[in-house]
C-alpha cells in the first residue's frame, strides 16, 4: 500500500495511492491494521528485518546487510506480524525498501503489514540528505519512515515538514484517518532535555526512545531507561504510541507500562512474539 503523493499523474505508484486514498476517506476500509491496533489502545508487534546473510563473515568481518523481496515475502507470510522495521540507519539502500515492498505485496502474505524504514539521522548527511530520503523511501512503498536521533524541538519540526512536502497523510491523535506513519526517536541527552517541547510538536505518529544509545550517552542503563520512561511519559500525555525493543524476558512487563509497540530480532523473535500476544489478550 503506497500512501504518498510525491509522483506526478501517471505513475503505477501515484495510482495505488489515489485509489487507497479513496477508499480510506469513504469507510476506514484501507486503514493498516497496525493503525487500527494503537487507534483502539492495543499493543503491536514487530520485527527488524533481518538480512539474507550473516552479520559477520566467516573471518568476523562485518558485512553489509542484503534484503531481497524473497525475505519480504516470508514475513509477509508470518500471522504473529503487525509490522515491520527496515533499518537503514548505517547504510541507506533505496533498493532494499524496494525489495521489502515487493516482498510483502507477495500474493502469500498472511495480513498487511506496515513497513517502517529508518533512515540515517538528519545531523549524518544534512537537512537535504535527510529530506530527499523521507521522499524516496515512502514512493518506494514504505508506510513510515523513522527519524533517529532527533535532537530538538526544530529539528523534530524539520522533520515533520519533510512528510508535509509530499502531501503525507500521516497519522496522529489530530488525523485518526492518516495512512503514513511518521516516528521520531530521542536518544541523546540534550533531546531528553527538550522531550516536553518534542512531544508537543503536532504532525507525526510515534515518539520513541533509542535506549541502548540513550544508555551509552548518558552512562549507564539505569539513567538510560530513566530517560526511556520520561519519553513514555510524554508519548502518553500527547496521545502518542512508544516503540521499544523486548524479549521474552520483558515484553509482558513494556506492555503493562504502556508501550504499544513491541520490537523483537533474532531466530527467537517469533517466540518472544507470542509471549507478548498472550499478555495482551491477542
Amino acid at each position: 500500500m503506497l500512501i504518498i503523493a510525491a509522483c506526478s499523474g501517471g505513475s503505477e505508484s501515484s495510482d495505488r495511492l489515489e485509489v487507497g486514498q479513496a477508499e480510506t476517506s469513504v469507510d476506514g476500509s484501507q486503514k493498516l491494521p497496525l493503525l487500527s491496533l494503537w487507534q483502539s489502545g492495543m499493543p503491536a508487534f514487530g520485527v527488524f528485518v533481518p538480512s539474507d546473510r550473516p552479520m559477520r563473515a566467516s573471518d568476523g568481518q562485518f558485512q553489509t546487510p542484503v534484503y531481497s523481496a524473497e525475505g519480504g515475502a516470508s514475513l509477509a507470510a508470518n500471522p504473529l506480524l503487525d509490522y515491520v522495521f527496515l533499518n537503514l540507519e548505517s547504510a541507506w539502500d533505496l533498493d532494499a525498501v524496494s525489495a521489502i515492498r515487493e516482498g510483502l505485496d507477495s500474493a502469500e502474505r498472511d495480513s498487511e503489514k506496515a513497513l517502517l524504514v529508518r533512515i540515517p539521522p538528519i545531523s549524518k548527511d544534512g537537512e537535504q540528505a535527510a529530506r530527499e530520503r523521507v521522499h524516496a523511501a515512502l514512493e518506494a512503498g514504505a508506510d513510515g519512515v523513522v527519524m533517529p536521533h532527533v535532537r530538538s524541538e526544530e529539528e523534530a519540526r524539520l522533520a515533520v515538514s519533510f512528510f508535509e512536502e509530499v502531501n503525507a497523510n500521516v497519522w496522529s491523535p489530530k488525523n485518526p484517518d492518516g495512512t503514513v506513519l511518521a516516528m521520531m526517536m530521542i536518544e541523546d541527552p540534550g533531546a531528553l532535555k527538550q522531550v516536553v517541547e518534542i512531544a508537543d510538536v503536532p504532525g507525526y505518529s510515534v515518539l520513541a526512545c533509542g535506549i541502548g544509545s540513550l544508555s551509552r550517552a548518558l552512562g549507564d542503563r539505569e539513567a538510560g531507561e530513566a530517560g526511556n520512561q520520561d519519553v513514555l511519559a510524554q508519548a502518553k500525555r500527547v496521545g502518542l504510541p512508544d516503540m521499544i525493543t523486548a524479549n521474552d524476558q520483558d515484553v509482558v512487563r513494556r506492555i503493562e507500562e504502556g508501550f504499544l509497540g513491541l520490537l523483537m530480532s533474532g531466530p527467537d523473535a517469533d517466540e518472544h512474539i507470542a509471549v507478548g500476544r498472550a499478555a495482551a489478550g491477542r
